[in-house]
């Protein structure tokens, strides 16, 4: 019996990683309490194949579909009308993997506002959720988001590694903060442990995510104090034996859970509760 009802809004299922074991993946997601997966696309061809992924288990996999900062420069005069199209699947939970990302650069900065303010409109549009990219370009990020103003619909900056001040402007423009495995080793003075201790990353507008097989939390790390090494349940334990820095899976939601709990001083059945309940609301997902 799994401790927490939890739901993992950003996993990137359909990496060739998973083919060989995918059905015993899901399997351990489940014992792990998760009663829902979004299925992260990133492309005009992953978004469509992540809407092929999720047939296998419906009421239970969701997909995203979007161009992701690293392939805006692929973006052409059909991809607007093929991301429509996608959005129209009634599994099609949220418009994104898209944003901004000045850290890699893997397309132009000017492309790829271009392309993230685009996603903006579709999803203002079609009145769908945002699910964000951003890494090192928060000033940009605010500024197209604003431009949305009142019509922005709910988003989530996913797998948040800002900083505490970059958390609470987007929190002060109502979004919301997805947090994954990174949490475990960053330990600077305004991260996100720090946002947790401090309270100013708070849990009710947190929704949890794996960015399986990225991210993965390493519970067992010499440098994680021992009071929160403590915390981690053994049931948790004994699943997160499946997950590694070669390839993280969304069973790992369970640790991450605790983790958070732990940093916040809170119960992780709480967190569970309300980071569960936020996603359900933002991505409609009853």
């Amino acid at each position: 019996m799994a401790l927490y009802e939890l739901v993992d809004i950003g996993a990137n299922l359909g990496h060739p990683s998973y083919e060989k074991d995918f059905d015993e993946v899901i399997d351990r997601a489940k014992q792990a309490g998760l009663s829902k997966i979004m299925v992260t696309g990133t492309s005009e061809k992953i978004s469509q194949d992540c809407a092929n992924l999720v047939e296998k288990y419906p009421g239970f996999l969701y997909f995203t579909a979007g161009v992701h900062p690293h392939d805006a420069k692929d973006w052409n005069d059909g991809t607007l009308d093929s991301l429509k199209a996608l959005q129209e699947n009634p599994k099609c939970v949220a418009v994104g993997e898209c944003g901004l990302d000045f850290n890699r650069n893997f397309s132009p900065q000017d492309i790829q506002k271009q392309v993230f303010a685009k996603q903006v409109d579709l999803a203002v549009h079609l009145r769908k959720p945002l699910f964000i990219h951003e890494r090192e370009a928060h000033a940009d990020m605010v500024k197209i988001l604003s431009d949305a103003g009142s019509l922005l619909p709910p988003a989530v900056i996913h797998c948040f590694t800002g900083t505490v001040e970059e958390a609470k402007k987007y929190l002060e423009m109502g979004l919301y903060i997805g947090l994954t495995g990174f949490l475990w080793k960053d330990r600077s003075d305004n991260g996100v442990q720090a946002g947790l201790r401090s309270g100013d990353i708070p849990i009710e507008k947190l929704v949890l995510e794996t960015d399986a097989p990225y991210m993965y939390p390493k519970i067992n790390d010499k440098k994680i104090p021992k009071e929160i090494k403590n915390l981690i349940t053994p049931q948790t334990e004994a699943l997160h034996k499946f997950s590694s820095f070669n390839r993280n899976e969304p069973c790992s939601l369970a640790a991450i859970c605790e983790l958070i709990a732990a940093f916040s001083g809170r119960d992780p059945k709480e967190v569970a509760r309300i980071t569960t309940e936020n996603a359900k609301k933002i991505y409609k997902l009853e």
